[in-house]
């Protein structure tokens, strides 16, 4: 089986997830086990791989979902007992005054709080602030939550290109140079960035205007104020504990004081918030334990699946095992990336860097960052030395372009968790925030080449 067939497999069982999740013919979590399932029965049966490999191939997966599933439970379960303390009634209480009704202001602040968010590059950890303090905001509002997850990746986006953030790092890697030296170059990009994803924040709380959004807009009047029931009403002023407001906020930017000092993995910040969050508002109690827990299992349990689901897709697309001879055989993610290599046609590999830019953002939807980074940028920069292009602008347009649609991509975890956390589907994401992440990326390649970082 020529690894030429296998790249084409793998593109195949892309385009059958995308094109399934997007016709809404089943959910995330069984697309992303049955398609690469049957990937691998034909890579056994065309003998690439043995089923020991498969097996290790799919317990690897689950190396790179397990942590950001565990992650989710419990960010899920914290900031649900947060909602059910009432600390985020305050907190809504105190942005409404702020923005009053303003849409366009809601959505420059959803940007702000994402741009300051994800200074330690950890995307998880920054759905995990954004989105549930904006997302009662934007329910109340009656803005959409795709566009408040389309702000917030593009404000990740262009955060990401830190250089302590994974793309960065890894593209420094490859070059063999300093990451502080890489950032130094796409810097004037960022700070572009910076400004276009605030400009994209405006122009989408304009759009939500349009739309009627707004405490006194159009769709107020016809929806009518969102409230919940009596009975859950009732629920919810027996588990408040306005009193305890003050400790609760102090425990909320402890655990994300947490994340940020990165000493523990991602979801111990959260295990212990929840453990002390639970004692503390509602003492020793274990009924009440219970009860909160099944209050917020349901959002939690249908993450996991689809987290588990994309250990699946993860381990026979990605990782790599050793064949009988000791040697590492290449993932189907490498054999994708030496067909785009490969067949490039000669007069676009003298753009290389342009083709690069103009394709990084369908690409993140087939490639996971290490792939992309460790796998296709050394491809990429040995196909640019042969048309005397330096391997910085080719890194360069690796880098900015593909990080605008870091949080598009279902092949990485962190996205998944954001539209768990914001209770949208995931093809409800890319289709709202595809061509907006397209055009946001084409716009920071295009001033990269007005400035000369990048070659025309």
């Amino acid at each position: 089986m020529s690894e030429t067939l296998i790249g084409i497999l793998g593109f195949i069982t892309i385009a059958l997830i995308v094109v399934t999740l997007f016709k809404s013919w089943t959910v995330p979590s069984v697309a992303f086990i049955v398609f690469p399932a049957l990937l691998a029965i034909a890579l056994v049966i065309g003998g690439y791989y043995s089923w020991d490999d498969i097996g290790s191939l799919i317990k690897s997966g689950f190396s790179s979902t397990g942590p950001t599933a565990a992650l989710f439970v419990f960010s899920v379960l914290y900031f649900g007992v947060m909602s059910d303390t009432g600390m985020f009634d305050v907190v809504i209480g105190k942005l409404m005054k702020l923005v009053g009704n303003s849409v366009i202001g809601v959505a420059v602040v959803t940007c702000i709080i994402a741009l300051i968010g994800h200074l330690d590059g950890g995307g998880a950890s920054t759905f995990c602030i954004v989105i549930p303090a904006m997302l009662p905001v934007y329910k109340r509002m009656h803005m959409k939550p795709t566009s408040l997850l389309r702000i917030a990746v593009l404000a990740m986006g262009v955060l990401n290109l830190m250089p302590w953030a994974g793309p960065t790092m890894r593209a420094a890697t490859v070059l063999e140079i300093e990451a502080a030296s890489l950032w130094q170059t796409i810097l004037p990009i960022q700070i572009f960035g910076i400004v276009l994803a605030i400009v994209v924040a405006v122009i989408t709380g304009i759009l939500e205007k349009k739309r009627g959004a707004g405490l006194n807009g159009k769709l107020a009047e016809a929806e009518g104020e969102v409230v919940v029931d009596e009975a859950a009403k009732e629920e919810a002023n027996e588990l408040a504990r306005p009193k305890l407001f003050i400790f609760n906020l102090l425990l909320t930017v402890a655990v994300i004081a947490m994340l940020i000092w990165d000493v523990f993995p991602s979801y111990v910040p959260f295990m212990i918030g929840l453990a002390v969050a639970v004692f503390v508002n509602y003492g020793f109690k274990s009924s009440i334990h219970k009860k909160l827990v099944n209050l917020h299992a349901g959002p939690a349990l249908m993450m996991c699946s689809t987290l588990m689901g994309a250990a699946v897709l993860m381990g026979i697309l990605v990782k790599t095992v050793e064949g009988a001879d000791g040697t590492e055989i290449p993932s189907v993610i490498t054999c994708m990336s030496n067909i785009i290599a490969n067949y490039l046609p000669a007069f676009l590999g003298r753009h290389l860097p342009l083709v690069i830019g103009i394709l990084s953002v369908p690409l993140a939807l087939a490639f996971d960052t290490d792939s992309y980074f460790y796998g296709m940028l050394p491809v990429m920069i040995g196909i640019g030395a042969a048309f005397k292009i330096n391997a910085l602008p080719i890194a360069v347009a690796m880098v900015v372009c593909r990080n605008c649609a870091t949080f598009i991509s279902p092949m990485v975890p962190a996205t998944l968790l954001g539209v768990g956390l914001a209770e949208v589907d995931i093809k409800d994401h890319i289709k709202s925030s595809f061509l907006w992440v397209w055009g946001f990326s084409i716009l920071c390649m295009i001033f990269a080449i007005i400035i000369g970082i990048l070659p025309f």
